[in-house]
């Protein structure tokens, strides 16, 4: 038995030292080296340093923005008053009514030591009484300068014997993605709150029917934030916290705020003109999707398709046509419509752009003088018009009007597209300006007539009640 073993062992090691001599003078080696020439491996190791803070992305210092962005933002107090029955009883018997006074709240920064503040829109409106609450808890009094429904934006100002904290505006088209800011404002009557988060997207739009283009960060935001600061690291102001998008009306992870550059062109435009100067390309158009481009027979899929382009517009005179895909302006890369209308909007009538487009798979560089508004749509009848065209005025034979581009549904069945109107309850209508005003003063529930002209032009009047 002894013996048996013996041999067993023996055989074991020979086994060992002819497979290990195989291997080191028999075997050719299957090792592969990658050089930078060579097809690089699925799989890559990073060689960044770490460090106990985690590689850097806690590093970021709040502290001066913080500092000096929380005695800038103010507390803004809404007093409204509503008229109204009190009871069922007062309702259908017609005693007398009451007047319920009502509060909102909302925050504002200061943009100037003499006490001009910026807000939404949102947060003033129909106030009766606006008071201003600074962080060192001084209430004053504040005057509404001027407002813009359509950026949400508004402009006060209060009057002060010492000079304020106030915030500089950055530069909001230099933002990027991933990049630390900070929102500052009063949510639920919390004064001076501050809350972190990054950029999440750039020139968002929440709505297909209004030219929209807002920054979008997942720093908290609550009912209360609205018309608050969205500040850099560095403290610049970047924006003007206006929205949230959640079923709960409180913060789940959304807000947006209207860039700096929007929100500063608009106050110039009130301070200087009284109202906002909008310079249009003149264009319509849309965004690029794979149902359209293969529909269309484009393989591009980034960037705006011009569908049309407007008479008389700083677009019809540089040159842009239908089919042109527009890919930059100035140096703003454009690959959706909401960066578009969103860098337009801190432009006026009369400034310069140079656009970049496609053409038939050709690059080409248009300069567009931007002009003022060609249409707008009507109160209290939703109507659009425009202005009159020189072909306008040659086909109707009329020097003053605007014309009817398109109607809501509800007066399709009219035929009143294309026909001019000249006249409402007998005063002449000049231009959309007047058209806008005129119409603005009517009741929804009075009676009113218009006259128009018809391509033939034959007069016709329409009453509205």
């Amino acid at each position: 038995m002894k013996k048996i073993a013996n041999l067993l062992l023996v055989s074991v090691f020979a086994g060992a030292i002819t497979l290990g001599a195989y291997k080191l003078f028999f075997e050719e080696e299957n090792y592969k080296f990658v050089t930078s020439e060579q097809e690089t491996p699925f799989v890559t190791t990073s060689n960044m340093g770490t460090s106990a803070k985690g590689a850097g992305i806690n590093e970021a210092d709040f502290t001066l923005a913080a500092e000096k962005t929380v005695n800038s933002v103010v507390h803004v107090k809404n007093l409204t008053i509503s008229k109204g029955p009190s009871s069922i009883a007062d309702f259908f018997y017609g005693f007398e009514r009451q007047q319920t006074p009502q509060v909102g709240t909302g925050s504002g920064v200061i943009i100037s030591p003499d006490g001009y503040i910026v807000t939404n829109n949102h947060v003033i409106a129909n106030s009766s009484q606006l008071e201003v609450t600074l962080n060192n808890n001084k209430s004053y009094e504040a005057e509404v300068i001027g407002t813009d429904a359509d950026s949400d934006i508004a402009l006060l100002k209060i009057d002060v014997e010492e000079e304020l904290p106030y915030l500089a505006f950055g530069d909001s088209d230099n933002t990027k993605i991933g990049e630390w800011v900070l929102a500052v404002g009063n949510p639920f009557n919390l004064t001076s709150t501050v809350t972190a988060g990054i950029v999440s997207a750039k020139a968002r739009s929440l709505s297909p029917r209004r030219a929209q283009s807002f920054i979008q960060t997942d720093a908290a935001v609550n009912p209360g934030n609205s018309g608050g600061a969205l500040v850099n690291t560095n403290g610049d102001l970047i924006g003007i916290n206006t929205a949230i998008t959640s079923q709960t009306g409180s913060y789940v992870g959304y807000a947006f705020a209207v860039p700096s550059n929007i929100a500063k062109k608009v106050v110039e435009d009130i301070m200087e003109f009284g109202n906002v100067q909008k310079g249009l390309l003149g264009i319509r158009g849309g965004d690029l999707n794979p149902e359209a481009a293969t529909e269309m027979g484009i393989d591009d899929l980034e960037g705006v398709y011009i569908a049309s382009v407007e008479e008389e517009s700083g677009a019809e005179e540089a040159g842009l046509k239908e089919g042109d895909i527009i890919k930059q302006v100035d140096d703003i890369q454009v690959s959706k419509f909401s960066q578009l209308t969103g860098y337009l909007s801190s432009k006026r009538p009369g400034d310069k752009v140079e656009v970049t487009l496609n053409r038939d798979g050709k690059s080409l560089v248009k300069n567009v003088v931007l002009k003022k508004q060609l249409s707008v749509v009507l109160p209290a009848t939703g109507f659009t018009v425009k202005n009159l065209s020189k072909k306008d005025r040659k086909t109707f034979g009329v020097s003053k009007g605007v014309k009817i581009t398109n109607v809501p549904e509800s007066y399709s069945r009219y035929g009143l597209i294309n026909k001019v109107i000249i006249e409402l309850d007998g005063e002449p209508i000049n231009n959309i300006d007047d058209a806008k005003e005129r119409f603005g003063q009517l009741s929804r529930y009075g009676r009113t007539s218009f006259t128009m002209i018809n391509e033939n032009g034959e007069k016709e009047h329409m009453i509205l009640q």
